[in-house]
């Protein structure tokens, strides 16, 4: 898988947060696989939002091992086109989910998530799926 990239959920970051068996975590065979792994700049205010001194720590050591791919202009775009194609399916996604996988689509990478029923109504999102 040389040249494959993910772009991860918070989810996945929180899991291996609190394993104490961290090698037994989706994050520790995603960095076994991949040769990048993303995270949205929304991921990124996610674990950083209400985290203590300690946790900063933490997560500033493992953003040394991630790309932060930013939620930008042609994110925004993409977010409105994902409501407007779950409004007709009466479906609808919390604000933050729908800007990382808005963020995934433009950038065209494969997404993985431990909550993928948050995301499975969103066609264009290309989710993780193990066999």
């Amino acid at each position: 898988m040389e040249n494959e990239k993910l772009i991860i959920d918070t989810s996945i970051l929180i899991d291996y947060f609190r394993k104490t068996d961290k090698e037994n975590s989706r994050l520790v065979h995603h960095f076994r696989k991949y040769q990048k792994i993303y995270i949205s700049s929304i991921t990124e205010f996610e674990i950083f939002n209400g985290a203590t001194e300690a946790h900063k720590e933490f997560w500033n050591k493992m953003l040394t091992q991630i790309v932060v791919l930013d939620f930008d202009s042609m994110a925004a775009r993409e977010a409105a086109r994902i409501v407007s194609e779950l409004k007709p399916k009466r479906k609808s996604i919390d604000k933050p989910d729908l800007f990382i996988a808005a963020t995934a689509i433009i950038h065209e990478i494969t997404f993985d998530t431990l909550n993928t029923k948050h995301f499975k109504h969103i066609d264009r999102l290309k989710l993780l799926t193990f066999d």
